[in-house]
């Protein structure tokens, strides 16, 4: 089969933290001739067809998304609803099998690319089509939690998830009792109608023809082997995720205060779009940037039930801070923000996209991780890789102090800290790594090879 006759289906999970690296990937199989049919919501649709940088082969597919008890009329994605409502959303996606048959039908792709939707791999076999299970999160979060090895020993309680599963590559990354507490509850919680997260994301393992990750054997190559070892199939690997230079500008108001500070001096604390620490654990982040008696900028979303990040700061912390430090409520430009000569640290929560941004920038990592992959991916580039250093937390409540954010960063950014030399030196080697130009397109040309071989 030619490489440009090749017809692709996208149908990731209804998130936007999903449906937009999958168009970034559908944007490089674009590149290599191969059309594309993104099925997606139609408002959805609208915030992301500006990223579609080939609309002459990347063709979106509108989906109307069932309403089901429980959400607010006219809601299509996790973006439209707060986090106890996901479920609600899987089921409605649920509901939308029978017309993704038809349009399966009608569009004839050779493969199908999904993640949630555990019934695609039995749908498209019934067609003649192939299905890649294509993962946004990391092989080792997937080998930790969902390896079968867990699934078939029933090593699914909270005790079990501290340890990794038998056989994982790395002994040294585990989990905290309350960690392995919020797995347990995750795992077991009923995502969709009928079906608990765990058994959904076990069946599209089991049942699809292949995985996909967008990762790189320099990053991976211990937790990508066990993948392939336990569930005896091809993995198709799509590189390093490497944002895209910005087009735009950093805001004057931020390029100028950052500018009065000396370089790499300044730490920039962001925890993502969805984090809203409760109002005790704000207190602690902001008064760790305090101790740290270092300049900061910290994005940060109000505590949950306070609408502005005013209202949250602690009894005259924004007095004792002015001039050096400012705590923001809204969106900042990121990725231009890291480029910034004066930062020097990024505390982070860990999800993926942060940390694609961070590792090809200069600043040294303090890892804050709050959920699921991100604690996996904290372990990784914490324990594994050894570019960055990790909040301590208790191990039963899993929370952090304002004395443990100043000790992670001052490990990172003090002169003569033996951890913050070797950290640097790491970080230094993989940045440069990632940031060779010919890497990415290597592991799309081999992506592109082995999406042909699965295809013959």
């Amino acid at each position: 089969m030619a490489a440009e006759t090749v017809h692709i289906a996208m149908y990731p999970w209804l998130a936007l933290g999903h449906l937009t690296p999958f168009l970034h990937l559908a944007n490089k199989l674009a590149k290599k001739g191969h059309r594309i049919s993104f099925f997606i919501p139609t408002k959805a649709q609208q915030k992301l067809e500006h990223f579609n940088l080939h609309p002459n082969l990347i063709k979106f597919i509108p989906i109307s998304i069932p309403h089901v008890d429980g959400l607010p009329p006219g809601a299509e994605t996790t973006s439209d609803v707060p986090y106890p409502l996901h479920p609600l959303i899987m089921t409605a996606m649920d509901l939308t099998e029978n017309d993704i048959d038809l349009l399966l039908q009608d569009l004839k792709p050779d493969v199908v690319f999904f993640d949630f939707t555990h019934w695609m791999p039995r749908l498209a076999r019934r067609l003649g089509i192939k299905t890649v299970l294509h993962c946004i999160i990391s092989t080792a979060t997937i080998g930790y939690g969902l390896s079968p090895t867990r699934f078939t020993d029933n090593k699914l309680t909270e005790t079990d998830y501290t340890q990794p599963p038998t056989g994982f590559p790395s002994s040294s990354i585990k989990l905290s009792i309350s960690e392995a507490r919020s797995f347990e509850r995750a795992t077991v919680m009923e995502f969709g109608s009928g079906i608990t997260f765990g058994e959904r994301q076990y069946i599209s393992l089991i049942e699809s023809d292949a995985l996909g990750y967008r990762t790189c054997w320099e990053i991976e190559a211990p937790f990508i082997d066990y993948l392939k070892n336990q569930l005896g199939k091809p993995v198709l690997l799509s590189g390093p995720v490497i944002p895209e230079a910005p087009t735009s500008a950093l805001d004057k108001k931020w390029d100028q205060w950052l500018s009065g500070f000396e370089p790499n001096s300044v730490i920039y604390c962001a925890l993502g779009s969805e984090c809203n620490l409760q109002k005790n654990q704000f207190h602690e982040l902001v008064m760790g940037l305090e101790l740290t008696g270092m300049p900061f900028l910290a994005a940060l979303k109000p505590p949950p039930g306070l609408e502005s990040i005013e209202s949250a700061f602690p009894e005259g912390f924004e007095e004792r801070v002015k001039g050096r430090g400012v705590v923001h409520g809204g969106w900042v430009q990121q990725q231009l923000i890291l480029e910034h000569p004066s930062i020097g640290c990024f505390i982070t929560h860990c999800g993926s996209g942060s940390l694609s941004e961070a590792l090809i920038n200069k600043c040294q990592l303090v890892l804050l991780p709050q959920v699921g992959d991100q604690i996996i991916n904290a372990r990784m580039i914490g324990i594994v890789l050894k570019v960055g250093v990790e909040v301590d937390k208790g191990e039963e409540d899993g929370l952090f102090t304002k004395e443990s954010v100043c000790r992670a960063v001052k490990a990172v950014m003090e002169e003569g800290s033996e951890i913050g030399k070797d950290v640097r030196i790491n970080h230094a080697k993989l940045r440069e790594l990632l940031v060779n130009k010919d890497l990415e397109s290597s592991y799309i040309d081999d992506f592109n090879e082995k999406l042909q071989s699965l295809l013959k």
